[in-house]
């Protein structure tokens, strides 16, 4: 069987499943959001920057000292920890005051770049040991503002006189970020463990330990007929289950009383048919114990040998019961013998004794087709009960263990009580004759472990016959069991 997971496993699974997609997006999303307000305060501070560096150039123009102009963007580059400041001349300019130095021209497609849109290029090298920022940002010719270059210029407004390329080391920035970003997964972790642990904590008070309880609660009182309390769960929905399943266990309850009634009427009544049948049964017996003109008893006797030795053979409690109810018919089948053949007290003629020998087909005809199991096990008996060990008997020649054992206890029985009591056609044989002819018939006629068992206790026998005797009818009529 498949071993199914748990509440609990199932829902930290799914808990799992969707922290980490939410921690993974918010995480994404606040990292794009740091490195885009990074950038804009990258590009700003290298704005800043440029916006210095062109008053001051203004301003070196206006007062012509623009030979002095390095000094100053050493120390911009200096104070401010630029790694690297040029100025770049525009076509304007150069024509003005002539190329001036090789950095001081259009060198780059980035640069070029610059000039023709006029507005500035940032390149983020970002994903490096060192990072730095590349802004390129033109100087245009404007009237605006108090650092007029249209004086020192002769330009028309709007013309792109140059450009600041500026190089900015970000490190610092990018560490900052990565710090920040670190926090953040820190800080997500934790909020996770401690959703985790809440959560596994939480399906353990309130569903895991409830839901056993529940469980362990429902069949106790199942088995003691009494009900859940619902007053012992915290939460409303187990507490509603408590009371449905003391609903529940109040009509399974009602209707196994019901069922329980039934069956023991049901089992009255078929105790009361079994019992009438095998009242009946003996009755049928008894009928054709007076008809053949049998000794008194000699049904009950039979009966009574064969239950002794199916006990003794360690026959199941059922077998006993079977074979002691079913026994009573054996001779069935003489019903169907006429008189004149039944009742002649000499010798019966090689015709007669054919006609007597098939008493047991006839019985077994009238009770072959009833599937109860006594009449089938008297169906059997009055069948085989003729039969002999050695397959000399009749109707069907059967031998050995091929005769069914109720048919070997019974042949043996009845052969005994035939022996032992008086008939008409002959005196009854001493006790120490029968056993003598029984030994002699052991594995001829009888079966060898029979006869062992019935000649080892044979008094046991000998005391039925005694209590139920031959020469006097007993006026108990009810079934032998």
């Amino acid at each position: 069987m498949i071993k199914k997971p748990s509440i609990k496993t199932i829902t930290v699974k799914s808990l799992i499943n969707v922290l980490s997609i939410l921690a993974l997006a918010l995480l994404l999303i606040t990292g794009l959001n740091f490195r885009s307000l990074s950038t804009q305060a990258i590009e700003n501070q290298a704005l800043a920057h440029a916006e210095l560096v062109k008053a001051g150039l203004t301003a070196h123009m206006k007062a012509g000292i623009m030979d002095r102009r390095d000094y100053y963007l050493d120390e911009i580059k200096e104070l401010h920890h630029v790694n690297a400041l040029n100025i770049i001349r525009g076509d304007a300019v150069t024509q003005q005051f002539g190329p001036g130095k090789a950095r001081e021209r259009v060198a780059d497609p980035i640069t070029k770049q610059a000039f023709d849109a006029k507005k500035p290029v940032f390149i983020l090298n970002e994903f490096s040991l060192q990072p730095t920022v590349r802004v390129i940002i033109p100087y245009i010719a404007s009237r605006q503002g108090g650092l007029n270059c249209l004086t020192c210029h002769k330009v028309t407004e709007g013309t792109v006189l140059g450009a600041i390329d500026i190089e900015l080391d970000v490190k610092e920035y990018r560490n900052h970020a990565l710090w920040v970003m670190l926090g953040l997964v820190v800080l997500s972790i934790v909020a996770f463990a401690l959703v985790f642990v809440n959560t596994a904590r939480t399906i353990k008070n309130h569903v895991q330990q409830p839901l056993e309880t529940l469980i362990d609660h429902a069949m106790t009182a199942y088995r003691q007929h009494q009900p859940v309390s619902s007053e012992q769960f915290n939460s409303r929905e187990f507490a509603n289950v408590a009371d449905e399943i003391n609903l529940f266990n109040t009509e399974i309850l009602a209707h196994q009383d019901m069922l329980k009634k039934k069956n023991e009427e049901l089992l009255s009544l078929n105790d009361e048919i079994e019992s009438t049948l095998r009242e009946t049964i003996y009755t049928m017996g008894v009928i054709e114990e007076k008809r053949s003109q049998e000794t008194a008893n000699h049904t009950r006797r039979v009966s009574l040998y064969s239950q002794l030795l199916a006990q003794k053979s360690q026959l199941t409690p059922r077998e006993v019961e079977l074979i002691t109810a079913a026994s009573p018919l054996h001779d069935i089948g003489k019903l169907g013998i006429p008189d004149e053949v039944l009742l002649k007290p000499g010798r019966f003629t090689d015709e007669e004794r054919h006609i007597m020998m098939n008493h047991p087909a006839i019985g077994y005809a009238m009770l072959r087709h009833s599937r109860r199991d006594i009449l089938v096990a008297a169906g059997i008996i009055a069948y085989q009960h003729q039969e002999k060990w050695d397959g000399s008997g009749y109707p069907q020649g059967l031998a050995g263990e091929n005769i069914h054992i109720f048919g070997r206890i019974v042949a043996l029985a009845d052969v005994f009580d035939a022996l032992y009591s008086p008939r008409v056609y002959k005196e009854a044989w001493s006790l120490e004759k029968v056993v003598e002819w029984l030994g002699e018939q052991r594995s001829i006629h009888f079966d060898p472990r029979l006869v062992d068992m019935f000649l080892a206790d044979i008094d046991e026998f000998v005391a039925i016959y005694n209590q139920y005797p031959a020469d006097k009818e007993t006026e108990e009529t009810d079934n032998v069991t």
